[in-house]
């Protein structure tokens, strides 16, 4: 990839997951509201914007990283996608994540539906209980995967040692033919 389009890539792959971090730390802040308010507006209201966040921006930045940019990344860079154990760990965060966002999605459009009907009771603390719980696991997840991105630890797979070995040999024999 060519170092301008690479730069292009990454700014759009670092916009993309730090967005959906920030907006789950924001629904989170929203769901927390949901559960502790006595406002029953307010609540009707989080609820709401809740399902709206979600179906709208946290559903399209969790995957827009996942099948765009972080595969383009990983091709069009020496990191690869399976060379390092930091990268393939972070692959699955995001998958379970978005996955896990999706099965979420029920509660959330549950709730929404809900508070528009105003019959939000104390019958629905366990969802609203849930959100909370989920939104706040989300969030660890997604700080768990920027820091592996920040500090990217040691440690290669067996295919990355192979590709890394093959890649040696070519310079070598490139040298010993010169």
């Amino acid at each position: 990839m060519r170092p301008n389009l690479r730069k292009f890539v990454r700014t759009a792959h670092v916009i993309f997951t730090v967005s959906w971090l920030g907006t789950v730390a924001a629904f989170l802040a929203l769901a927390i509201v949901g559960l502790t308010s006595q406002d029953a507006q307010m609540v009707r209201a989080t609820y709401l914007a809740m399902d709206l966040i979600a179906r709208y921006i946290i559903v399209p930045l969790s995957i827009l990283p996942l099948v765009l940019t972080g595969p383009l990344l990983s091709l069009g860079t020496p990191w690869g996608l399976f060379r390092h154990y930091w990268i393939l760990v972070k692959l699955v965060i995001n998958i379970l994540s978005t996955l896990i966002l999706l099965v979420h999605m029920q509660p959330i459009s549950y709730m929404a539906r809900v508070a528009a009907a105003g019959t939000l009771s104390s019958a629905h603390r366990g969802v609203q209980i849930q959100l909370v719980v989920a939104a706040g696991a989300g969030l660890l997840a997604l700080l768990v995967a920027t820091a592996l991105a920040v500090y990217k630890p040691r440690g290669m797979t067996t295919y990355g040692w192979r590709k890394q070995h093959e890649e040696r040999s070519v310079l070598s024999n490139e040298d010993v033919s010169m």
